[in-house]
């Protein structure tokens, strides 16, 4: 069975970094990969009484955005709002928009110039659709948004939440036009409206409100990250440097590499990179903080690649007293997980603590026992109610296995105990059910396991291993504890082989493994892993379904006869054993 070992080489994404930072910006440029949203914006302009609902995502800096979708659009001329009124006097006055400016004689009520606005926080009616404002005189009309812009750009949460402007809103969009008040002539609406809010709030508006679904047909999703096989890194350094720009940045050569890793790791991905604006322009910004002072005093705009690893530096530093503290307690041994040695019923998992701000790896100690039963693998977590649904799950498909191989045509005589020891929050994932199956594994064949070796994976009920998330941090808990502790050169783990393309490590883990200290098996079935964590072979079994003796499933195989009482030794329980004696059975 083919193991593959890493190299080092596809531990972190290769990127070809451009000779230069290009020296020209344009708004343009930051739509770069948002292909969907600029068709989507310039279908709303084509089809009229449709608008748009623009769903984004915390990391996009909303306004300069906003301004980069509206230079797609051709420039709308100017609108004037005047009143007519027919020869018949009994026919009222109206108001009408017209691209002519109406002669000197003739009052503008309203001028339509300004390309586009967005209103987000405490919008207010008036901000609107304007007000009457009296003079000494007269009364005169003060435009609001709808009269004074041709794209309007309104913050969902800003006026969903305010039913009655909610359903102002809804209700010019159906009329199409809007009052000031009772004496005016209603005033057409000629103005675009784009509704800027999450994805979900979209899909919750289109199926509960009709309106909504009737006036905001078009959506446009942006995307938050850029794919490397469709776009170029030379074109992602526009986008960065653009970015850098607006904040009175100037990115150096040397600072590209960094930042395309540090993207490329927020997406967890080595052909994809973040589009998150506001994530890349606060690190570049934190960046420049680090750039030493000028002989003047005053502070360089450059940043170079010591600028970014100090701000990544510090980053990290500012987020990560949980890792600290999780740390300590396993140097001081108040958790107890073996890194050397081997074994029985004892594996060490790769785990992942999410915070809101910060993620990092934790290893796990798993144990198993098994005695005679009735067949029933217990979950320990799930009975104390410490474990989730698709931990749940993910037990329930490892017990498939198990009887896929062994239980095919007789029920298995044992039960099991599987626990991740000293754990006190709760578990859920699916990405411990390979761990905890070789743990399975070894407590029945009642062979040790490598304790240099942790294990993440999830199974499908063929055995097959499938990617899993949190994979670089899981790699780098392990990794940290071993070194602490001193690496041995036999220390690694083992991932799914669908998780390479994730893989983006930091430096110091690509070094252990380059200089063969550490190391990382990639699998993609469950017998992978066992022969790896057992140093014996899974297995194959025969046409009578029967596995060589001195492999490990054979070992099992025996283990499970002799429970279901066909061997020589029979293992039974407490009430068992006193029947036997009392010569019941």
């Amino acid at each position: 069975m083919n193991l593959t070992l890493l190299p080092s080489a596809k531990l972190a994404p290769q990127f070809h970094v451009p000779k230069e930072v290009p020296s020209t910006f344009y708004p343009s440029h930051l739509l770069l990969g948002q292909d969907r949203v600029v068709d989507s914006f310039k279908l709303m302009n084509k089809v009229s009484g449709q608008n748009l609902f623009l769903a984004d995502f915390p990391g996009v800096d909303r306004v300069d955005f906003i301004e980069a979708l509206c230079t797609q659009a051709d420039t709308p001329a100017d609108q004037y709002l005047v009143a007519t009124k027919s020869t018949e006097d009994l026919q009222p006055v109206k108001f009408k928009w017209q691209p002519q400016r109406p002669p000197e004689n003739v009052g503008t009520i309203a001028k339509q110039q300004s390309l586009f606005c967005y209103l987000q926080g405490p919008i207010r009616r008036n901000d609107l659709i304007g007000k009457m404002q009296k003079t000494d005189k007269n009364s005169q009309y003060k435009a609001g948004a709808l009269a004074s812009n041709h794209f309007v750009f309104i913050c969902l949460q800003s006026i969903w939440k305010r039913e009655g402007l909610w359903e102002l809103l809804l209700q010019i969009l159906s009329d199409g036009e809007y009052r000031i008040n009772q004496d005016l002539a209603p005033i057409p609406l000629n103005c675009k409206i784009i509704l800027v809010g999450s994805g979900i709030s979209f899909s919750h508006l289109q199926s509960e409100d009709r309106l909504f679904s009737q006036n905001f047909p078009i959506l446009a999703e942006i995307s938050y990250e850029l794919d490397l096989t469709k776009h170029s890194e030379t074109q992602y350094v526009q986008w960065l440097a653009t970015l850098a720009n607006k904040q009175g940045v100037v990115l150096e050569t040397s600072s590209i590499l960094p930042l395309l890793w540090y993207s490329s790791r927020l997406i967890e991905h080595q052909q994809r990179l973040s589009l998150n604006m506001i994530g890349m322009r606060s690190l570049m910004l934190q960046a420049k903080a680090f750039i030493p002072s000028l002989p003047s005093n005053k502070q360089g705009n450059g940043i170079n690649s010591n600028a970014v690893a100090k701000a990544l530096q510090q980053l990290k530093f500012r987020h990560n007293s949980s890792e600290i503290y999780s740390a300590q307690s396993f140097d001081d041994n108040f958790i107890n997980l073996p890194t050397e040695g081997a074994m029985v019923g004892q594996i060490n998992a790769l785990t992942v603590i999410d915070t809101s701000d910060y993620s990092y790896g934790e290893p796990a100690r798993i144990t198993a026992s098994v005695h005679y039963g009735d067949g029933e693998i217990a979950d320990i977590e799930r009975k104390s109610e410490l474990g989730g649904n698709i931990h749940t799950k993910g037990m329930m498909i490892l017990s498939s296995c198990l009887y896929r191989i062994f239980g095919r045509d007789a029920p298995l005589h044992l039960n099991a105990n599987i626990v991740f020891e000293q754990s006190y929050q709760e578990i859920d994932g699916d990405s411990a059910s390979l761990a905890e199956y070789c743990c399975l594994m070894s407590a029945i064949a009642e062979h040790p396991i490598l304790q240099s070796l942790a294990v993440t994976g999830a199974l499908d009920q063929f055995g097959n291993v499938q990617a899993i998330g949190g994979v670089n941090e899981k790699i780098e808990g392990f990794f940290n504890l071993c070194s602490r502790r001193g690496l041995t050169g036999e220390q690694g783990v083992i991932i799914p082989k669908a998780n390479i393309l994730q893989l983006n490590l930091e430096p110091e883990v690509i070094a252990a493994i380059a200089e063969e200290k550490f190391h990382i098996y990639a699998i993609e079935h469950m017998d992978q892993a066992v022969e790896l964590l057992m140093t014996i072979p899974a297995g194959v079994a025969n046409e009578d379904n029967d596995f060589p003796p001195e492999t490990l499933y054979g070992m099992v195989q025996q283990r499970l006869d002799r429970l279901a009482g066909h061997g020589d030794e029979v293992e039974l329980n407490f009430f068992a054993k006193i029947l036997a004696k009392l010569g019941i059975i």
